[in-house]
């Protein structure tokens, strides 16, 4: 299997009205996001952020699991958090991952060019460069990052005759995960 390791992207991404901005880094994403990749056994787990005062509140927050009163507490999310990088922006990320790393962006929309789970479950089984998995916070990732993807996976489809999918970030990522990397 290729190595594959993941990063949420922090800007550049879309609000609502699809204007490219900045999110804010959360507490929740670092550590759920961080077990879901360690579960998984991704190789790392990044969140870029351009602005330094939220990497610093990440690693604040990242050195309360690894080495403050979280790690004697919960000693179960050190492992996970050991994997969490918080870097600059996508180039620290994927320079991090290794030579000729591809870029597997992820969007709710889809697009003509979308490989699917199945597609991409395959891809993973044969030898290869490392894998970057990219998400967005807000609501998705601007054209800038999506125009330099390997491949976009196909979106992630419930039941619903609808086709609601607006799912939060940290779900979108477990599903993800599992839908490419666990056992069948």
């Amino acid at each position: 299997m290729r190595r594959i390791s993941a990063v949420l992207i922090h800007h550049p991404i879309l609000d609502r009205d699809r204007q490219v901005v900045t999110g804010a880094i959360t507490n929740l994403d670092l550590h759920d996001i961080a077990r879901s990749a360690h579960t998984y056994g991704l190789d790392a787990y990044y969140v870029a952020h351009p602005i330094a005062a939220q990497r610093e509140l990440a690693t604040r927050v990242r050195d309360h699991w690894l080495t403050g009163s979280g790690s004697r507490r919960i000693p179960d999310r050190v492992p996970p958090m050991q994997q969490l990088r918080i870097v600059s922006n996508l180039d620290e990320a994927l320079e991090s991952s290794g030579p000729g790393t591809e870029l597997w962006v992820t969007s709710a929309k889809g697009g003509d060019r979308a490989l699917s789970h199945e597609g991409a479950r395959e891809r993973l089984g044969v030898e290869g460069p490392p894998i970057l998995l990219a998400f967005g916070t807000g609501w998705g990732l601007a054209d800038e990052v999506m125009n330099r993807a390997t491949f976009l996976l196909a979106p992630i489809r419930g039941p619903r005759a609808d086709g609601f999918n607006h799912l939060s970030v940290r779900a979108a990522a477990a599903i993800i995960f599992d839908r490419l990397l666990a056992p069948r």
